[in-house]
């Protein structure tokens, strides 16, 4: 929730019809802001006013002014000891709320329909969930042979195109605990099943930014995937395409990469994601 302004007079435009006020107020909320992330941005002791005043490209009179309102609504807050700003508890209040009301599969919703649109394949968002991967949503594509993973549908990590694109950003010891739990089956002629198989495979995924299952799951079907995160950095889940292999040819793999990977940072962004390692 937004501080309460000092005065609901500020926030009204004047009468007679003009602009002006409501332009003025819009333009210092957009320094207020640029004020609060660049204090954000700097190291854990703070900043100084006069660098803040220089990194956005203001007078320090007038910086000075806005960093005190901030402090005021507790955005922010001074150090009088090393004369250093620094972020306040209503920011942190502000984004835990972000992270209590943000839902994945309804925050995705819009970029998994623009991927099905421009890929003409089916798309899927999956998380982790006990070492499997599990199917959040999917967008059937409009082709009469199609591939379906409903909600809730399980599939083992080491032979999915979404599972290898979340082991791609999972730590090696987490990845050895999921597949000492759960082993490594053979569900194709294709599957893999050796750790260090799967370990050289992850190698590729983090070089392109996608995985792929060639046929290593269900006979005849591609998959291609690529990990989410969240404002942590740390992997959330992943997006993808499926189809069968008369249409994902060797030829199209690529392609196909790099609009997952493109929907995959726009979920990323929409999870609060800043520097991606996608």
């Amino acid at each position: 929730m937004v501080g309460r302004p000092t005065s609901t007079k500020k926030l009204t435009a004047p009468r007679g019809g003009s602009t002006k006020g409501r332009s003025d107020q819009v333009q210092s909320l957009v320094r207020a802001l640029s004020l609060l992330n660049r204090i954000a941005e700097s190291p854990d002791d703070g900043a100084s006013l006069t660098d803040l005043a220089q990194q956005v490209g203001l007078p320090a009179s007038t910086a000075h002014r806005l960093l005190l309102t901030l402090e005021q609504e507790r955005y922010v807050r001074f150090g009088q000891s090393r004369r250093l700003w620094t972020i306040g508890v209503q920011a942190f209040v502000t984004g835990c709320a972000f992270v209590k009301t943000r839902n994945l599969a309804a925050m995705a919703r819009t970029h998994l329909r623009q991927l099905m649109e421009n890929s003409g394949e089916t798309v899927n968002l999956a998380v982790e969930d006990k070492g499997e991967a599990v199917y959040l949503a999917q967008v059937e594509c409009r082709q009469m042979m199609r591939v379906l993973a409903r909600p809730g549908t399980r599939v083992p990590m080491h032979c999915s195109a979404v599972g290898k694109a979340i082991f791609s950003a999972t730590s090696d010891k987490a990845i050895g605990q999921i597949l000492h739990q759960h082993g490594m089956p053979r569900l194709t002629a294709k599957t893999i099943t050796t750790p260090a198989a799967l370990r050289n495979e992850l190698v590729k995924v983090k070089n392109q930014g996608y995985a792929v299952d060639d046929e290593e799951h269900a006979v005849g079907l591609r998959c291609i995937a690529a990990p989410v995160f969240d404002e942590t950095g740390d992997v959330i889940g992943a997006v993808s395409v499926s189809g069968p292999m008369a249409r994902i040819d060797e030829d199209r793999i690529s392609e196909l990469g790099r609009m997952v990977v493109d929907a995959a940072i726009a979920v990323s962004a929409e999870m609060g994601a800043v520097s991606l390692k996608v």
